[in-house]
This record gives structure tokens, sequence and C-alpha cells, in this order.
């Protein structure tokens, strides 16, 4: 199974033939276009299979995508007041659940110091869909331990420990052998999209402890190919698991 996240940074039904070079099975796509606005803009391919859209702004949500005899739908128990997080069932060869995340921060109005983010509210009200059965949180999280601060209940140190409790292990960590916020390989390029500028590490996916004993192809994307050419101003993580 072959999942990629990315933060497509709108204009989705331009960057999606990229998109599918990748050759998903589930894509977890932030900031894109509800499937009815992409179906119209051509790209029925896509969003006429199966996906799982939320959010308030046609435009601009949340989205995940099956292909390949991969089915999603949405859980019964999603809670539209926990914006652009979505608790997903998927179906066919390998069955889990998904827990997929724009988690809006500072955008969203959260003070980082004291409010929990929306991902950290979510880890708790969706505790039970993520322990009935294998699952995976994947996204863009929009944070990184070294924005945490003594006290702040933003803090990303407490989303990885509660994950953690859970039995779920960042792919990028477990596989590169790098600490939280230590990351060497950026997946965000702030502001001015320059490699030379501002960069963060804030996309993950979260999965099982043995699911990551079996990862067969797992990759950052480059700058060059995502952002140096003005796509978004993220680069996609793609994991493939043989389980």
């Amino acid at each position: 199974m072959r999942l990629v996240v990315w933060n497509c940074s709108m204009a989705f039904h331009r960057k999606a033939e990229a998109l599918m070079r990748l050759r998903p099975d589930l894509a977890v796509i932030s900031e894109c276009a509800a499937p009815s606005v992409l179906t119209a803009r051509g790209l029925g391919e896509v969003a006429g299979e199966t996906a799982v859209w939320i959010g308030n702004n046609p435009n601009k949500g949340l989205g995940v995508f099956a292909f390949n005899g991969y089915r999603v739908r949405l859980a019964k128990g999603h809670r539209p007041t926990l914006r652009h997080i979505a608790p997903v069932h998927v179906d066919g060869p390998l069955g889990f659940h998904l827990l997929a995340v724009w988690a809006q921060n500072a955008s969203g109005g959260i003070t980082r110091k004291h409010q929990l983010g929306p991902l950290r509210r979510a880890l708790s009200a969706y505790r039970g869909f993520l322990t009935a059965a294998p699952a995976v949180v994947g996204g863009d999280f929009n944070n990184n331990v070294f924005w945490d601060r003594p006290g702040w209940r933003i803090n990303h140190r407490a989303v990885v420990e509660r994950l953690e409790t859970m039995g779920l292990q960042s792919a990028y960590h477990t596989i590169r052998g790098e600490a939280q916020g230590e990351e060497t390989v950026p997946t965000h390029y702030w502001r001015d999209r320059r490699k030379d500028g501002p960069t963060y590490h804030i996309d993950y996916v979260f999965a099982p402890v043995l699911w990551l004993e079996a990862v067969i192809a797992f990759r950052v994307g480059r700058f060059e190919d995502w952002c140096g050419p003005g796509m978004s101003d993220h680069v996609p993580i793609l994991v493939e698991f043989d389980i």
C-alpha cells in the first residue's frame, strides 16, 4: 500500500498529474478543492474514483483520494468542529483506519501557549477509532518540537507521545534514525519558497511499529521537483508498506 501526504497549496487541478506520477494507492491532500470542483475543472479521473473531503471553503479543504481497488469513507463519528481532521475508514487490499490531518494552528486562531491544537484534541476525540483497528495518522501537522516551550499546551512532543501510546511512530524518524526536531530534510519551504530560505519539517506519517518494519519505499520530495517549479511550498512524503 503506497501512501502519499502532501499540502498542495491550492489549485490541485493543475498539480494532480505530478501527484499521480507517484502512483499512490491513497493520497492525503491538504488545501485541495472539493471533488465536485475538481470534476468541474477536468479532474474527474481523480475525484471520480473514491474520495473523502471536508472543509467549509469548496476551494480549500482536506481531501483523501483512493485508487487501485482502495475505497475510503468518512467515519460516522466525524466531528466537524475539529476542522480539517478526518477519521476515514480505508477498505481494499489492506483495511485500516486513517486519521487525515491538516492542522490549522496559528492560522486557525490557536494561541500556542494556552490552547490545545486541533490535532491533540482530535487524538482524544478519536482515540477509540484509532485503537479499534490498525491505524495511520498522516498529513500536515503544522508543528515541530523545536517550537515547543515548557508549559505550552500545543507542544508537538505531546502529540508524538500520545501517538506512541497508541503504538504509532513517525515513518521519517524511524527509517532515517533522526530525532524529533533534528530533521535534516525539510517538508516546508516557508514564505519565499527558496531552498536557502526558512525551512521546516512539519508533515508526517505515523504508522504501527510492525508496519514500519515492512516499509519497502520511503522518500521525501525534492525541492527541485515540487517547490522550485512553484507547485507548492510543501513537498510530499511517500511511504509504501508491504503488509
